[in-house]
């Protein structure tokens, strides 16, 4: 017996096909990134993976004897970490914050020990935070980059 075949095609043409920027695919799809978005309230709400992964980044750090302390501040629904480590060289501090699979942990001469290897963790965090800044001090000079979401 023949298969019937279908005849609706529910409009689905060139036009339904979408490529979506870093952040849009974040946004849309958090759970692939960080499980469940969650406010809080429950141990396995996404803002704790967010935060390990910026904590993360400061352990691998330490770990690897670049800096012997980590900050960690939570208030009034902000949180701000920093590290005394060998910080983000300054000239590739806004891609490895908002460049999917961009870091310094592919490179097995300078990190090696790691937490997390994807080059996706402070691209979920920045995408996923209402405001988002990242400051790297090298050799006595600073950058920054600042990130908020406009809805």
């Amino acid at each position: 017996m023949a298969k019937k075949q279908a005849t609706l095609d529910h409009n689905y043409t060139e036009d339904s096909i979408q490529s979506l920027d870093w952040k849009e695919h974040i946004r849309l799809r958090p759970g692939m990134y960080i499980g469940k978005l969650g406010d809080g309230s429950a141990k396995d709400d996404g803002i704790y993976v967010l935060m390990k992964e910026v904590i993360d980044n400061c352990i691998d750090e330490y770990v690897m004897g670049y800096g012997k302390t980590i900050e960690i501040e939570v208030r009034e629904g902000r949180v701000r970490v920093r590290d005394y480590g060998r910080g983000i060289p300054l000239g590739k501090v806004v891609e490895c914050v908002s460049k999917i699979n961009t870091g310094g942990k592919y490179d097995s001469q300078a990190f090696q020990k790691s937490v997390g290897l994807n080059g996706v963790g402070t691209k979920a965090v920045n995408a996923l935070s209402s405001f988002f800044r990242v400051q790297s001090v090298r050799n006595g000079r600073t950058t920054w980059a600042e990130f908020e979401r406009v809805n």
